[in-house]
C-alpha cells in the first residue's frame, strides 16, 4: 500500500529517484511504501512539514538542535561570514576569525587539562581523528603495537570505517565487513540487561569493571592504545553508567597505560545540565569528541579537543619530523565556525545549560507519572535533557519483546499525537532528547502524548 500522499508529485518522485537516504529502507522509500515526509520549517521546540502539520521535536532531530530551531541570529551570523569570506583553508598555519574566535570558546569551556581542538565536519570524522591522533601519539612515544581500541557493545561512535569499527551496535556491522580488526568490544554498563538477576548494582559493577580487565589481560595492555566511551550511551538505549563505573573503568586504563577518550558528541554543550558529560561524572579524557551541540546542526561542524599531555608529545613530534600530516578540506570552515561562536553565545544567553539542569528531573519525573506503572514499562532513566522508556513483555520475569517489535509503533502513535520521539535501534526503547530551551509546559505535552500512545499500542 503507498502510505505518501504526495506519490505523484514532482518533488517526492525527485526525492525517491535520486536521494539515497541514511538509516532508510531503501527500497520501501523508493516505491513509495514508507512515509515520504518533507520538513519547510521550525520555530522552538517545534517543527513542520509541507502539509503545515506542526510537532514538538523531543528528540532535537537527532540529539542535535540543542537551541532549538529558528534562531535567526545563528542564520544572520552565517550569512554574514559567507558574504565576507565563504571559505579558505586551514592548512599550515592559515586560520580565519571565526575558527579562531570558536577555538578559543570551545578551550574556555573545556575542561583545564585540555589544551588545543582540531575542527571537522561530523561526530564520525572527529572520532575518526581521535583514534588517528592515538595512535600517532604511542607511535611517537615509542609504542607502535599499542594500536587496538575497547569501545563497548552498544556504544555509538558513528558510522565511518573506524567509527563504524568503534560503534557496538549490530546494525553498522553485519554486511560491511566491520568491526576492522582491532576494534574491541566490552560489556555494555546496563543494570536493567545484567547477566544474572540476583546481582546488586554493586556486584554488577564489579562483573562489568571484570569484564574490562580480562580483556586488557587477553589482549595484553602493550597493545591496547585507547578506549573510547560516551559519558552517558546515546543510540544504544539512553543508558547512565551505575554509580561508581566511571572511577572504576579511569583506574583500569590509567593502571595499563591506555588513552581515554571521551565521546561528547551528544552530551557536549549542555545537555547534561553541565558543559560536558566529562564534567557530569568526573571523567579526565585524552581526548574529546564534540559535534552535535556545537552549532546545534545549523552547519556541520565537529572537533577534536586533545589534552596538555597528549600535545606535549605531538608538539615534540613536530620539532622531530616535521608537520601533522592531518586534515580535511573544510577543517575549520569559516561559515560554520561563524554558526559556533554564535550557538555557544546563544547557549549562555538564554542560560540553557541551566534550563537543562532543571528541565531534564521535570522530564524523567512526568515520564514517570505517566507511564511508570504501565505493566509492560521495565524502566524510566536518563540524566539531565536525556531520558528513555524501556518496554518488556514481562518485566518480573525480565522477558524482553523481539528487538523493535514495539517501540516503533509507540513512536508511530506519538506521532500521530504531534510529537516526535525516537524508537532506538536495539531493544524496545522510545528515546527522549528535547531542545535545551523546552520548558515544563512542552515536557508536559511530551509526557501525555507518550501514555496516550502507550496504551493505544499496548492497551
Amino acid at each position: 500500500m503507498t502510505l505518501d500522499p504526495h506519490i505523484n508529485d514532482e518533488l517526492a518522485l525527485w526525492d525517491r529517484e535520486s536521494l539515497l537516504h541514511p538509516a532508510t529502507h531503501t527500497a520501501a522509500h523508493a516505491r513509495g511504501d514508507v512515509p515520504g515526509r518533507i520538513i519547510t520549517g521550525g520555530d522552538g521546540v517545534y517543527i513542520e512539514d509541507r502539509d503545515g502539520n506542526r510537532m514538538l521535536d523531543a528528540f532535537s532531530a537527532l540529539y542535535c538542535v540543542n537551541v532549538g530551531y529558528g534562531r535567526t541570529g545563528i542564520a544572520d551570523a552565517m550569512s554574514q561570514q559567507a558574504h565576507k569570506l565563504a571559505y579558505y583553508h586551514s592548512y599550515a598555519g592559515t586560520g580565519n576569525e571565526p575558527a579562531i574566535r570558536l577555538a578559543k570558546m570551545v578551550m574556555d569551556r573545556a575542561p583545564d587539562h585540555m589544551a588545543r581542538v582540531f575542527f571537522g565536519l561530523s561526530g564520525s570524522d572527529a572520532n575518526e581523528t581521535n583514534v588517528k591522533l592515538a595512535w600517532h601519539y604511542q607511535i611517537l612515544r615509542g609504542k607502535p603495537e599499542k594500536t587496538k581500541i575497547i569501545s563497548r557493545w552498544r556504544g555509538y561512535h558513528g558510522s565511518g570505517l573506524v567509527s563504524g569499527s568503534l560503534t557496538g551496535l549490530s546494525g553498522y556491522h553485519k554486511r560491511f565487513n566491520l568491526p576492522l580488526p582491532g576494534f574491541l568490544h566490552t560489556e555494555t554498563p546496563h543494570y536493567l540487561r545484567r547477566p544474572d538477576a540476583d546481582m546488586n548494582e554493586a556486584d554488577y559493577l564489579d562483573f562489568l569493571i571484570g569484564e574490562l580487565e580480562s580483556l586488557v589481560d587477553a589482549e595484553g595492555a602493550d597493545t591496547i592504545a585507547a578506549f573510547i566511551g560516551e559519558p552517558i550511551m546515546g543510540t544504544g538505549g539512553i543508558i547512565p553508567p551505575p554509580p561508581g563505573y566511571w572511577a572504576r573503568v579511569q583506574e583500569v586504563l590509567n593502571r595499563h597505560d591506555i588513552l581515554l577518550i571521551a565521546d561528547e558528541v551528544v552530551t557536549g554543550f549542555g545537555r547534561m545540565g553541565t558543559m560536558f558529560g566529562s564534567e557530569f561524572y568526573g571523567l579526565r579524557p585524552d581526548f574529546m569528541t564534540i559535534a552535535k551541540g556545537l552549532t546545534s546542526a545549523y552547519a556541520p561542524l565537529s572537533g577534536s579537543i586533545i589534552s596538555d599531555r597528549v600535545f606535549e608529545v605531538l608538539g615534540q613530534g613536530s620539532d622531530d619530523h616535521g608537520a601533522l600530516y592531518h586534515g580535511w578540506t573544510y577543517s575549520a570552515h569559516p561559515v560554520s565556525a561563524a554558526a559556533g561562536v554564535a550557538t555557544l553565545d546563544l547557549v549562555d544567553e538564554l542560560g540553557l545549560v541551566a534550563n537543562a539542569e532543571a528541565m531534564g528531573p521535570y522530564l524523567r519525573q512526568r515520564l514517570q507519572e505517566a507511564v511508570g506503572e504501565h505493566p509492560n514499562v521495565a524502566e524510566v532513566r536518563g540524566e539531565g535533557l536525556l531520558a528513555a522508556v524501556e518496554l518488556m513483555d514481562d518485566p518480573a520475569s525480565r522477558t524482553f519483546y523481539p528487538p523493535m517489535s514495539v517501540a516503533p509503533k509507540v513512536a508511530a502513535a506519538m506521532l500521530s499525537r504531534g510529537v516526535i520521539a525516537r524508537a532506538m535501534p536495539e531493544g524496545d526503547i522510545i528515546g527522549f532528547a528535547p531542545p535545551l530551551c523546552i520548558t515544563r509546559a512542552e515536557i508536559d505535552t511530551v509526557a501525555e502524548a507518550l501514555r496516550g500512545a502507550l496504551r493505544e499500542v499496548l492497551p
